[in-house]
């Protein structure tokens, strides 16, 4: 298998708005990432993945973009990320910058001049339809609830956003909209940035004629990301190849697309170990696997053997052809250690270790070191999340769900719950803030913070270390990045144990994803083997034939 620098990496993702602010403003900032780079670099990560910090009105928290080369006034000054970067370069990382360009903000000058007239120069920049039978152009609906076409007064059509109505999706098809796009990419790599996290940048072509989608019971819109819909669209291969012929392949970059709607065929394609187009993506199923029938917003258990089947799926099919990216956690996505498992620092250890040792480049979000939990945010009005808002006036006003109900569900999967301020300390906020927070403080930050788990040998922080060290720097490194992966017990409703063979050696990883102890057999050829503990998170266990794994335990062997 060649060798590349982004293998062998692990990613700390950061939320700026929520990271560290050095104003008082209740909002996180560069300068403030640069005060935290030391407590970064000492995690061992060596790549940096920042959310977005571009200038933009905030409808999105950034995500809705109204000028690509300058800074969130919230954020701070270019000459404040330059600072920022000349320090992540001189303590020996990388990094990796969020790009937006599926959507762009409605306030971003492209789009001005495209609503201007029917007429106007970059009219074909974004997806105009006339209406259809006095309305929509089709059924389609927006990802954060709501339709996905807005009506312009000014010149009588609509215009398509699979988002927020304030973000217009960008028409790829049109040849100058890439120009500028990739113009605005090379800008920002000769700034000496080291890649790009692309966001939704499977939905960049759609789907010709724009047809109407199958309505599933219980919707009221046709889904975008479902079989048929923006994802995966003719012409998105074409788009990307043309990007790395254009841009990416002059450079030493990680590139990484978030690819909704992604199948193991197409992952193959979109981070073909060719570098014909980018170096891995991110895929969804995994996340997918507690939602009940009515989808994100429904009830629903996961199912631990369907999770192992599906991450051991992907790890047997990209092995040699494609690249993994490895995550539980990211800005959309709940705490993991409240969702799968207990609240416990043992817990997060346990789902931690069988995530870190697969074949794949890690990614590590805020606070996932610290086993930061879900928040009890309570009512609605606690919430500062887009996506969850709007689904909770719509499922509640149309009748489709009960208030109380959801707000159960919602607790357990609003993305509000990973935008919490990081907990730096047991002082006034945490720590993170001297005025007042944008969002709700997890009240559990009293107890659960970096500085309490910096002094604890025993901690979720310095667990993460030593996972991180085991890739990195030990003598297994090269098992850990490269060897191949194979499941045990697929069928074990309790225990997460796989090996990774190679000719470097091999690698034993036993979990128990369960609050009680389990009996567990390991392979014959592992009891015969003379094997090594590396890393176990209670106690020092022992390989017999028939065994017991303590609740939430974790331990690695190598033979």
């Amino acid at each position: 298998m060649e060798r590349a620098w982004w293998k062998e990496s692990v990613v700390y993702q950061i939320y700026p708005r929520s990271f560290c602010d050095s104003d008082g403003d209740g909002v996180g900032d560069l300068p403030g990432i640069l005060s935290k780079l030391d407590y970064i670099r000492d995690l061992g990560v060596n790549v940096i993945w920042l959310s977005p910090v571009y200038r933009s009105p905030n409808d999105d928290n950034g995500y809705d973009i109204s000028d690509y080369r300058d800074i969130m006034e919230e954020f701070g000054t270019m000459a404040d990320f330059d600072a920022l970067l000349e320090g992540i370069h001189e303590r020996g990382m990388k990094l990796v910058m969020d790009l937006v360009v599926n959507h762009t903000s409605d306030e971003h000058a492209w789009f001005v001049d495209s609503r201007s007239s029917r007429d106007a120069d970059k009219r074909d920049w974004y997806i105009w339809r006339e209406a259809k039978n006095g309305g929509a152009p089709n059924n389609w609906g927006s990802s954060f609830s709501g339709p996905a076409w807005e009506w312009d007064e000014k010149t009588g059509m609509y215009y398509l956003h699979c988002f927020s109505k304030k973000q217009p999706d960008l028409n790829w098809d049109d040849p100058r909209v890439r120009d500028a796009v990739f113009d605005m990419m090379d800008w920002w790599c000769r700034k000496g940035i080291d890649g790009f996290r692309m966001d939704v940048i499977s939905m960049i072509s759609k789907p010709a004629g724009l047809p109407d989608l199958p309505l599933e019971p219980g919707q009221l819109y046709g889904n975008v990301c479902a079989p048929g819909g923006t994802c995966n669209g003719p012409h998105v291969h074409e788009y990307l190849r043309e990007m790395n012929r254009r841009v990416l392949s002059r450079y030493d970059l990680l590139t990484v697309g978030e690819t909704a709607g992604v199948t193991v065929e197409e992952a193959r394609r979109y981070a073909a170990a060719d570098g014909s187009e980018l170096s891995m993506v991110f895929q969804f199923e995994h996340v997918g696997l507690d939602e009940g029938p009515g989808g994100k917003w429904s009830a629903g258990r996961l199912f631990l053997p369907d999770l192992k089947k599906n991450l051991a799926k992907w790890q047997r099919e990209l092995e040699g052809r494609a690249w993994n990216s490895l995550f539980f956690c990211n800005h959309d996505q709940p705490r993991v250690v409240s969702r799968w498992g207990d609240d416990s620092p043992r817990s997060a250890k346990c789902i931690a270790t069988a995530l870190h040792l697969m074949q794949g480049t890690p990614y590590v979000y805020q606070g996932e070191e610290l086993g930061m939990t879900n928040c009890p945010f309570g009512g609605i009005e606690n919430y500062r999340d887009l996506e969850t808002v709007n689904a909770y006036r719509e499922l509640t006003e149309t009748g489709l769900r009960q208030p109380e109900e959801l707000l159960a569900v919602i607790a357990r999967k609003s993305r509000d719950n990973a935008r919490t301020p990081m907990q730096w300390d047991a002082g006034p906020n945490a720590g993170f803030t001297s005025g007042r927070p944008w969002i709700m403080v997890n009240p559990n930050y009293r107890t659960l913070n970096a500085a309490a788990q910096e002094k604890d040998p025993d901690s979720v922080l310095n667990w993460y270390r030593a996972l991180i060290r085991l890739r990195r720097e030990s003598p297994w490194r090269d098992a850990v990045v490269y060897n191949g992966f194979e499941l045990l017990d697929e069928e074990d409703e309790r225990i997460f144990a796989y090996l990774r063979p190679g000719e470097s050696g091999t690698l034993l990883v036993a979990c128990n994803f369960s609050p009680e102890p389990c009996r567990w057999a390991p392979p014959k050829r592992v009891l015969e083997a003379e094997t090594r503990l590396l890393l176990a998170n209670a106690g020092e266990p022992r390989l017999a034939e028939s065994m017991t794994l303590e609740p939430w335990q974790a331990a690695v062997w190598a033979f």
